[in-house]
């Protein structure tokens, strides 16, 4: 990495840069700090707009970040140790991390143009679980992810980020009032299936669905909310030991889009990139059959 140019002097613009992007107290979010190296790459991949990209100059940058630097012309540079323990002075120390400009936000219109499933998380709070399903929703081909009153005010969370290892810009996602949410499913008529302990229908029959769902998910501790429950066209459920008391939700939904894959995936050729660059460039997903309208989900021909 001797070829990098390394920040040595706390005067360098960048250094301040870095010191904006880590306070707690902005009000207003338009860049964000972008931390290791698999999340640096995946980000890259869906198209985010770097500032700049940076190492420490006490452990070698990963090979595979500088490839995706270079490949896209985004600057790299490495910060000398005392700079390195000045901006992260409490914080674990990245051996990579990058300054990105935050993508203005997806809209239901947008959403609107995938066919895949898409995951509606109700009341989901908590950041690990969010990320978690971020990941496999992208990895088993989900349209889409609607976060209903989950906190967040935006999908460039630092924690997201990390939870999801990047995959947060990879795929639509919506942060939307109940409101908004009920609203829009009540428009397009996308079905909504609610995942319950004592649902009318076993995860397992979503397998033949014939039509984009949309999969609901309430936090482990209220479930899902009347608003949504009244819109939902079936209940769905997971069996599982009685003496369980549940599932966490990022379980569930890796096994609700497990047993979808067939449809989110199949005839699908991705690119070695995301398919969504950024919401500049929303996803355009293949053209499947019209939704079945019959009282259920609708059955393959």
């Amino acid at each position: 990495m001797a070829e990098l140019d390394v920040i040595t002097e706390r005067s360098d613009p960048a250094v301040q840069r870095i010191i904006d992007v880590t306070k707690h107290s902005r009000s207003v979010v338009r860049t964000v700090l972008i931390e290791d190296a698999e999340p640096l790459v995946q980000a890259i991949h869906a198209g985010l707009e770097f500032i700049e990209v940076y190492g420490a100059q006490t452990s070698p940058l990963p090979g595979e970040v500088v490839t995706a630097c270079r490949r896209e012309g985004i600057p790299v540079r490495l910060v000398a140790a005392p700079i390195m323990n000045d901006l992260f002075r409490t914080d674990k120390k990245p051996k990579a991390f990058g300054i990105a400009r935050v993508p203005r936000p997806w809209s239901f219109d947008e959403l609107s143009r995938t066919t895949g499933d898409l995951v509606v998380l109700d009341g989901v709070k908590i950041v690990g679980n969010i990320g978690a399903i971020v990941r496999t929703s992208f990895a088993l081909g989900a349209g889409g992810i609607v976060l209903v009153d989950s906190d967040l005010t935006t999908i460039a969370d630092r924690r997201l980020i990390r939870a999801s290892r990047g995959y947060v810009f990879s795929l639509p996602i919506v942060l939307a009032s109940r409101a908004e949410a009920t609203g829009y499913f009540r428009r397009t008529g996308i079905p909504l299936v609610a995942f319950d302990a004592d649902g009318d229908l076993a995860v397992s029959d979503l397998r033949d669905a014939d039509e984009q769902l949309a999969l609901l998910l309430g936090s482990e501790k209220t479930g899902t909310s009347r608003s949504f429950e009244s819109i939902s066209r079936h209940s769905v459920s997971i069996p599982i030991d009685p003496a369980a008391e549940s599932l966490n939700v990022s379980v569930c939904a890796g096994i609700a889009l497990y047993e979808r894959y067939h449809w989110n995936l199949a005839d699908r050729r991705r690119p070695p990139q995301a398919t969504a660059p950024n919401p500049q460039q929303p996803a355009k997903r293949r053209a499947r059959r019209p939704a079945s309208s019959s009282g259920g989900p609708g059955r393959r021909r």
